[in-house]
């Protein structure tokens, strides 16, 4: 069935049937995805990110309502990624429950989907999912990752716009934060400041801020340095100024080029990582029975390492052709 009419006229169902089509990444999925992708392109991808416990779908939650409280407000799309169930291999759909007020509104469609233990605090499909949904009109897309530490930072090759959200009371969280994931924000939030130590945390977060390298278009000079926000998604603190500085982070893209440079990026990521995958299984098809369970064996024995071994199986295949 051709799901693209629909999808285009609007049909939310048609849609929740190709998001599903593509998680199982089958062809009939990818065909349909082929079709659409010529309308993707316009949609602002916004990423949140942080440690498990920041509040980060309660503060999607909140942040929705607000930008579909304004004039004429846009039409929004929420994927977020949950960790895989361990008996049906599904999303767990924690926070889908989370953001149950945005179910009443036509303007907002949410769709959880499972990481199927891929690493990086996204799925693998998690790319196509987003461009069928701007593809489908959506104007902003929020990608909330599975929980992430700091060597999780994916969603840096996967958004135009990337929130980091901490909070009071994690611990070693502005550590992790400090070695990696931190430097992949655009936007920092500190989270239910209505906690002790919110203050605290956004000290110690400003003083790394302010070593932190801003992003600079050297033709037309202009920077940007992300900004620190204290919110709360309980009281409403705070998400106001965030709306305002993911608006004016995507002026700042579009004004400075940076925009296609990071699409580029992006796009230069999610093919090279297709090609390594279907090389990598078309070439494991092409040899003969028995030789990569053998190569497999050698390196358990300790005989040769992991690295000498692909040598050993390119060179083989080689000379084959």
């Amino acid at each position: 069935m051709n799901l693209v009419p629909p999808v285009l006229a609007g049909d939310r169902l048609a849609l929740a049937r190709l998001l599903s089509l593509l998680e199982n990444e089958t062809p009939e999925g990818l065909q349909d995805l082929s079709a659409l992708y010529p309308r993707s392109g316009q949609a602002h991808r916004v990423g949140i990110t942080g440690a498990p416990g920041t509040g980060k779908s309660a503060l999607v939650n909140r942040l929705v309502q607000e930008l579909r409280a304004r004039a004429d407000p846009p039409q929004i799309a929420i994927l977020a990624v949950d960790p895989s169930s361990p008996f049906s291999g599904g999303a767990i759909l924690g926070d889908r429950i989370r953001m149950r007020d945005l179910s009443g509104d036509p303007g907002v469609f949410i769709r959880s989907m499972a990481n199927r233990g891929s690493l990086g605090g996204l799925a693998r499909t998690s790319s196509d999912l987003a461009a069928a949904l701007d593809a489908a009109g959506f104007g902003i897309i929020f990608i909330e990752t599975v929980g992430s530490g700091q060597a999780e930072v994916d969603i840096a090759g996967a958004a135009h716009t990337v929130v980091v959200v901490d909070a009071p009371g994690m611990g070693d969280a502005i550590q992790a934060l400090k070695a990696g994931i931190l430097e992949i924000a655009d936007i920092v939030v500190v989270n239910k400041s209505d906690l002790p130590g919110a203050k605290t945390t956004l000290t110690a977060l400003r003083a790394t801020l302010e070593l932190a390298p801003a992003v600079r278009d050297k033709d037309k000079g202009s920077d940007w340095t992300a900004p620190l926000l204290l919110t709360s998604a309980t009281s409403g603190e705070g998400i106001p100024e965030l709306a305002e500085a993911i608006g004016g982070h995507r002026r700042f893209l579009e004004q400075s080029g940076e925009w296609e440079v990071r699409e580029r990026a992006r796009v230069d990521q999610e093919v090279g990582r297709l090609l390594r995958e279907r090389l990598a299984e078309r070439f494991l098809k092409a040899q003969p029975d028995g030789l990569y369970e053998a190569a497999l064996q050698k390196v358990l024995a300790r005989e040769a390492a992991p690295g000498v071994i692909v040598e050993q199986l390119i060179e083989g295949a080689d000379a084959a052709n």
